[in-house]
């Protein structure tokens, strides 16, 4: 591997890049049991998929600052799907004020008209608030249908909401994903969705970018160690096997430091400066993972022959 790799680590070498006075607002909303608490709980809390069939339904808009243990720093509201827009004590001018990135969660396996006429009710009136919303919605619970029915899901919600839009006189965007718990999708859905909240985004592409050409990389990754969401990557394309493998070999080193890496009467994670991994696939390419900061992991992949010469350039 170049040793142009060693340039990279020491410059991405950062501080949190939101302040603790600017911290992004994502909002999750959809109609009751749609999988919004799921969703929360899978990526942010690590509970497993099969868990959330306990959960309870959602009742009064839950807040949580995705900050204490991850480079991720936001907030992330959680709404009842009964919430009621025209109910006077409902102060959605302050909500829609503050907020990067709304997330709209769409069950897939159910009639989704109301759900598409709420997403209507949702968007419109937030826009006219906060035009710089991110409208995100995520076509959720696909696991269960097969490739041609995801994509006709996907296509038909795709018409229906726009269509529902042309009248209106504001452009509204609105970006759309098929997401599930039960796989990685819900986890590269967020990524997309966190990825427009971060300033530096730019930056840190084309530095990922420069990396990779100076080097004989194929891929690179940055990642949140603590939600396995990819803060940035470089701009060939991400298809789920790669970023599959990627958050696997981080919960191996994770998994893996927790038991070996810690004596009985140390504390706190497992993850730090000494962390790192090398792992040679069965198709010769080698995935070489190195910490950035406590919060960030590097995530590379290369033929094993490149890999070989590391240093040599």
């Amino acid at each position: 591997m170049n040793p142009k790799a060693s340039l990279l680590v020491s410059v991405l070498g950062f501080s949190d890049p939101f302040s603790a006075e600017v911290k992004p607002r994502i909002l999750l909303m959809g109609l009751r049991r749609s999988g919004k608490s799921s969703i929360q709980k899978v990526v942010f809390h690590k509970m497993s998929p099969n868990e959330t069939l306990f959960l309870e339904s959602t009742n009064k808009i839950c807040r949580e600052d995705v900050s204490n243990s991850s480079f991720v720093n936001f907030q992330i509201w959680d709404f009842p799907g009964q919430i009621d827009f025209f109910d006077p004590t409902f102060d959605y001018e302050m909500i829609f004020r503050g907020t990067g990135a709304l997330i709209f969660v769409i069950d897939s396996q159910d009639d989704y008209v109301e759900a598409l006429n709420r997403l209507h009710l949702t968007v419109t009136r937030a826009y006219k608030v906060n035009p710089d919303i991110n409208f995100e919605v995520f076509i959720h619970k696909v696991d269960g249908l097969s490739d041609d029915h995801k994509i006709e899901k996907q296509r038909d919600i795709h018409k229906r909401a726009n269509d529902d839009l042309a009248d209106s006189l504001e452009r509204i965007h609105l970006s759309f994903y098929l997401t599930s718990i039960y796989d990685h999708s819900i986890f590269e859905a967020f990524s997309k969705v966190v990825q427009k909240l971060i300033p530096q985004l730019p930056t840190l592409e084309n530095l990922l970018n420069i990396f990779i050409s100076n080097s004989r990389i194929e891929k690179a990754f940055l990642f949140d160690v603590v939600s396995k969401i990819y803060i940035a990557t470089d701009s060939t394309p991400v298809d789920m096997q790669t970023y599959e493998l990627c958050c696997d070999v981080i919960d191996v080193v994770i998994d893996i430091s927790c038991i070996y890496g810690l004596s009985g009467d140390e504390c706190g994670t497992p993850y730090d400066k000494e962390s790192m991994a090398i792992i040679r696939l069965n198709n010769t390419t080698v995935m070489y993972l190195k910490e950035v900061t406590k919060f960030l992991a590097l995530v590379c992949f290369l033929r094993e022959e490149s890999f070989e010469r590391k240093g040599k350039d």
